[in-house]
């Protein structure tokens, strides 16, 4: 009995650690896991009004920015929970550090010596339906060109703007 109880708890394990990670809404970024015995979820029947600032600076220039990869897990999360795209509507306002990252690759390579890992990230993002701005203070303030941009970002006034802005309209506020 023991031994079957034992091999019984190495196959749950084994089947648990197994899990591949799934990108419902967008493509190869914010991989999640499925939870089918999760007590609490999404509510599909609401309208999803979120608003995030992303200000963390990437600790490697050539890695993928961990904050901005996890509003795609947000994205995945909620579309994964049942959350029809529709209901999900997600601004994203990148400004301190993280201003770099809205940099086009020519300008990152020049600033970094490597090439911005974020691109298709932000295609992704933004075929998936999120809007992404960036701070046009923090554009000034870390001298970044704002016609050297990747092309699916736009210029806010300023962060503090933009999020207030969003949180009177009934965003729920998130920080990366």
């Amino acid at each position: 009995m023991n031994k079957l109880l034992a091999l019984s708890f190495c196959l749950l394990v084994t089947t648990s650690f197994a899990q591949k990670r799934i990108f419902p809404a967008v493509n190869n970024y914010g991989g999640i896991f499925e939870i089918p015995y999760a007590a609490e979820k999404p509510d599909p029947s609401l309208d999803y009004k979120i608003v995030i600032e992303v200000e963390r600076e990437s600790e490697n220039p050539d890695s993928l920015s961990w904050a901005i990869n996890n509003v795609a897990r947000l994205v995945n999360l909620h579309v994964m929970g049942g959350v029809p795209k529709e209901k999900l509507d997600v601004v994203m306002v990148i400004h301190g550090g993280a201003t770099y990252n809205v940099m086009e690759n020519a300008a990152y390579f020049k600033k970094y010596k490597t090439n911005n890992p974020n691109l298709n990230l932000f295609k992704e993002l933004s075929n998936a339906g999120v809007r992404i701005f960036v701070c046009g203070q923090s554009l000034i303030n870390r001298k970044v060109d704002r016609t050297k941009m990747v092309p699916e970002v736009r210029v806010a006034t300023s962060m503090l703007t933009t999020l207030t802005t969003y949180q009177l309209k009934g965003y729920a506020l998130l920080k990366f």
